[in-house]
Order: structure tokens, then sequence, then C-alpha cells
């Protein structure tokens, strides 16, 4: 990884190919290809252990933190719709210092921030996390972490960090190393006592709408819909390229590709132009399964192609193919978060990732899509990415005003418990 200057990102590893950089741009980086969001009640707030291993109180706010004797903590600091701004304003003696990580499918971001402000970073790396039989790899993510950690608190000049908030694709099913190594790693190597380890979903939902109910679309490289009326989370999709994510950018691109090699065969269905596009940047065809298959980056490139097929589509009437394909992924994304919108109240909906910079050609359709099987729910900008979502977590629980579900496979949280002295 490689700090950026000027408070923008700036990918380490070298220069990566145009495409790449195309995809990032497009937050194809971010994949949110969280799987396995339980849909079960739970109180409200969360703590999912303290310190002594101990399992908290279910039954209050108070009790569910679990965190403090003798009120160290206080709870509800923040209100709904608290937005979270970046530099280096006056902050005052007491601002808890954070640190947040955004872990995706095709790399991580990480910050620093104090009183909920951006003060540091972020840092990109554009290598994700590797995932295997054992589910996501702890030690690669500490690898990669650790070092960023120590050198945007050196650089901030800042005191011990307060909490720390890490936001991963796939921590809901594929999270078990990360729930039993990271929290006494990061204790371990940076000091830290309490650590959110979060479903990339969430910290997508919280940096969209805060602790309010409703429904949020998170889409990069991956897709899922997940929705709370602050009782309980709902999710849909989110299953990863291989079984869901539909609508995302690695089905999107996939999609296109399809077309391609549709074209190159002679079926039905195939798209003269995005052939020319995939043999321009991906050579022949004929060697594209021996290029893409082994790929531990699969997601990536294939969602390196939806910008692609976004081009194709916005050439009115020029390709009908492409066209077809983002309606069809308008239409996962609606059927989606028609599955997850509180059916009562008044829910928003957001939009988050960088999917929907692909701009009109998946916008207009996916609105109409919205508006005719979510009528109720009214749309409404996102405040903040998942990046300040685990900004906001991390914060939130340095202070105590973690007010979100609680669901120990989406959110987990580990906190020394204080003693009075």
């Amino acid at each position: 990884m490689a700090r950026a200057a000027g408070g923008t990102p700036r990918a380490a590893g070298g220069t990566a190919p145009a495409r790449a950089e195309t995809a990032e741009s497009l937050g194809c980086s971010k994949a949110p290809d969280d799987a396995g969001l339980t849909s079960g009640p739970g109180p409200r707030c969360d703590a999912a252990r303290t310190g002594d291993g101990a399992a908290p109180r279910r039954d209050s706010v108070e009790g569910l933190v679990g965190l403090v004797t003798g009120g160290v903590l206080s709870v509800g600091s923040r209100g709904p719709g608290a937005a979270l701004t970046s530099g280096p304003d006056s902050l005052g003696a007491e601002a808890p210092v954070v640190l947040a990580v955004d872990s995706g499918g095709s790399g991580m971001r990480v910050v620093l921030a104090v009183g909920g402000r951006v003060v540091g970073g972020p840092v990109v790396s554009k290598e994700p996390v590797r995932t295997g039989v054992r589910g996501i790899d702890a030690g690669h993510l500490l690898a990669q972490l650790l070092p960023v950690a120590r050198g945007l608190v050196e650089d901030a000049g800042v005191g011990a960090l307060a909490a720390v908030a890490v936001g991963a694709a796939g921590f809901a099913t594929l999270g078990e190393r990360m729930r039993a190594e990271l929290p006494s790693a990061l204790g371990r190597e940076l000091g830290v006592r309490r650590v959110a380890l979060v479903a990339d979903a969430v910290s997508a939902y919280t940096g969209a709408l805060g602790p309010s109910p409703g429904v949020v679309i998170a889409a990069g490289t991956g897709l899922i819909a997940i929705g709370t009326d602050l009782e309980r989370w709902r999710r849909a999709d989110g299953w990863g390229h291989l079984l869901g994510d539909c609508g995302g950018g690695a089905w999107i691109g996939r999609a296109g590709l399809e077309a391609a090699l549709r074209a190159h065969d002679g079926r039905p269905g195939g798209s003269a132009r995005l052939l020319t596009r995939a043999e321009e940047l991906f050579g022949p065809v004929a060697g594209l399964p021996g290029r893409l298959y082994p790929r531990p980056d699969r997601p990536a490139v294939l969602a390196s192609f939806a910008p692609e097929v976004a081009e194709a589509a916005a050439q009115a009437g020029d390709d009908p193919v492409a066209a077809d394909i983002l309606r069809a992924a308008a239409r996962h994304m609606a059927d989606s978060a028609a599955a997850v919108c509180p059916a009562s109240g008044e829910p928003r909906i957001a939009l988050t990732g960088g999917l929907f910079k692909l701009g009109d050609p998946l916008l207009v359709p996916l609105e109409a899509e919205l508006a005719e099987r979510l009528p109720y729910a009214r749309r409404v900008p996102a405040e903040g990415d998942p990046l300040a979502g685990s900004v906001r977590i991390a914060t939130d629980l340095a202070v105590g005003g973690l007010r979100l579900p609680y669901d120990e496979q989406m959110l987990y949280v580990v906190a020394e418990k204080q003693h009075p002295k």
C-alpha cells in the first residue's frame, strides 16, 4: 500500500493497466460480495463479547454494550443522519481516534479519523485479501493493514486508537478466522481494545443511511441489498459472483463477455461491438477462458468489462444487446431491494457503490424498476460510502453510541471491559 498525497487515494503496487484503473474508478474495487447476512431478530446496539469472554446481556442497550462498569461510555451520542466530514477541524481533546477499513473483492481502503473526521488517508491497496478453505485470511489482512495503520497514526501525530472497524466482503459467511484472530491481534499490535468486524453490506448501509430504516443497494464488483427496520437486518443476494451478485459489476461484465462470445460463434444474442472491445482488451476471445479462469481476481476482471457494456448501451439503438443486459441488471437490483425493504413506516432507499457511475444506461431503467416495485420508499442520495460507514461505526463504538440491530454474523464487536478506578 501507499499513502496518497492531498487526501486522494493512490494505489500501491505500481501502475495498473488502464482498464483496471477504469474498473476501480467505477468502484469495482468495492465488491460487496458479502453473503450469509442473517435476518433473525435481535436487540438494538451492539457488542458481541466483552473482554472477559462473558456473553453480554441482551435485554437492553446498556446491557448489550456490556463494555463498561461505572458508566465509562455514553449511549446514543450521535443522531440519525449525522454527516461524516473530512479535514483537521478543531475536534477537542476527548475526540476519539479511530481506524476504519473497507476491504472488498479488489482491494482495501484505510483511513484514520478523529471525532468522525478523516485526518489521514485514504490508503489504497489493489490486492484483495485472500479467501481460502478456512474463509477470509486474517493473517493476510493483518499483513496489509498493520503497517498502514502505524504509518497513519505516526503521520497524524495522534494518540492511541480508541476503536477499529473493519468492513469486509464475505465476512458474514467467511469471517470465522477474522472473528477468532483479529481482535486479539489488533489489541496486541496496535493497543486497541474496541474492535468492530462487520459485513461490508452493513458498512455500506451505515455510510449511506446511518441508523434509520430503509434499504440500500450496494453495487460494485458484486451486489447486495440490505434493509432494516432498526429491529433486525435483512439481506438479499450478495452470494458472490459464482452463485449470485445479480446485477453487479462482475455479473454485467460476464454477460457482456458472453454476448461477445455469442457474436464470435454466430449464435443469437451476440454483440459485434462487445466482441471488438473484448478482443481489444483481452486478446483473441478463443483464449479468454485460459486467461480468465485461473485468476484469483476473476470477479474484478469480469467487472472491468462492465463500462464497455454501458458505453455500448449508451449508443442509442446501436447495441440493443448491451441495453438489454443493463435493463436485466436493473431488474435484479430492484428484486433484491424489494425483498428486504421494510413494509411499513417511511423507509428510505439509497444507492451506493461505484457501479452506479455507469450512469444513465443503468440508472434510468433502475429508477423505473424501483418506482414500480417500491413506490412507498423515498429515494435519497447516499450520505457516504462504505468507508464512511466504517468510520461512523468505529467512532460510535468508541463513545458507546452504536445504535444498529445486533447480529453477530453481521456486526461483531469485541471490547475490553473497563473497571472503575
